[in-house]
């Protein structure tokens, strides 16, 4: 596989940032994920990050090199992220449960297919147009949708998350097949709610994602005012031989096969992937960042 890839995380006018970001491939696929946690709950932030590590693990305890179900892979893992958080909550005896959102993205072979639950959102940016985009799991997008009617309603109530001690509702997409140059993009509503999204379209049809998404962070924080959202973006481009020199991208290969290259931090999670081992996974980290520094000339 050959892509660029870039991803950031800006703290607003918020006490502190809860959102946590990353991807993580091996040789045939890759992973993309982003959590917000929510604040009105405690430790939002652990949340979010239990989500990351939770479905990092499990991706790479399933892609040898590929994962051979994703749309069941992405559900399941989902789940697991769940119910660590509540695990998490209940070992610590927490009156209230840590909560998130979650979007992730794997990419395999020409597609990609994604999960979202809340309202972090995936955008697919195709020759200047939006192909597609998430439907947040609020409120105001149902009645949008029209599959609710409600005559006030403020768009930040969402009726499923990460955490929460009901079930979550989730949607599943895909698998969409990619094209040369396609965008995709996983973003906190720091980003979306402050931006309409032929902004978003605009900016990530008229640049690469290196130039697009910072530009797009700081348009958000500067519309959002003392009091805006914390912004967390990771986008990529789907490239082809003939541009990926020019966008100092990732090539996976001259990766090995039993190479795992991260930017999430391991956790400590034995109950769910008991034969993982936190020194290889630092081991393949280290050479696959390696192989990034050499052939990319920067780090993304």
């Amino acid at each position: 596989m050959k892509f660029s890839v870039f991803q950031i995380s800006r703290k607003g006018g918020r006490e502190k940032n809860e959102d946590r970001m990353g991807y993580c491939y091996t040789r045939e696929s890759g992973l993309f994920v982003l959590a917000d946690g929510m604040g009105g709950h405690p430790e939002g932030e652990v949340a979010a990050q239990l989500a990351l590590q939770t479905i990092s693990a499990l991706y790479q305890k399933e892609a040898r090199p590929v994962v051979k179900d994703v749309t069941e892979f992405l559900a399941t893992a989902l789940m697991a992220a769940h119910h660590q958080i509540i695990r998490y909550a209940s070992e610590r005896g927490m009156l209230d449960t840590p909560r998130t959102t979650l979007v992730a993205a794997i990419l395999q072979g020409t597609q990609a297919t994604w999960v979202h639950c809340g309202d972090s959102r995936l955008y697919l940016v195709r020759n200047g147009e939006q192909v597609t985009r998430t439907r947040d799991h609020s409120y105001i997008e149902q009645q949008n949708a029209g599959v609710i009617r409600m005559d006030r309603v403020n768009r930040n109530i969402l009726f499923t998350c990460l955490g929460s001690p009901t079930k979550p509702v989730f949607d599943v997409t895909g698998p969409v097949p990619l094209q040369q140059g396609d965008k995709l993009m996983l973003c906190s509503d720091g980003l979306w709610s402050s931006l309409p999204d032929n902004e978003i379209v605009r900016h990530l049809s008229t640049k690469s994602v290196a130039d697009a998404v910072p530009d797009l962070v700081e348009d958000a924080l500067r519309n959002g005012g003392e009091h805006s959202d914390n912004v967390t973006v990771v986008a990529m481009e789907w490239e082809t031989p003939d541009n990926f020199e020019s966008t100092h991208g990732i090539s996976t290969d001259s990766i090995s096969d039993g190479v795992f290259a991260s930017t999430i931090q391991a956790g400590v999670l034995d109950t769910l992937v008991d034969d993982l081992d936190d020194a290889a996974i630092e081991r393949s980290i280290a050479e696959i960042n390696e192989a990034i520094r050499r052939s990319a000339g920067r780090k993304p």
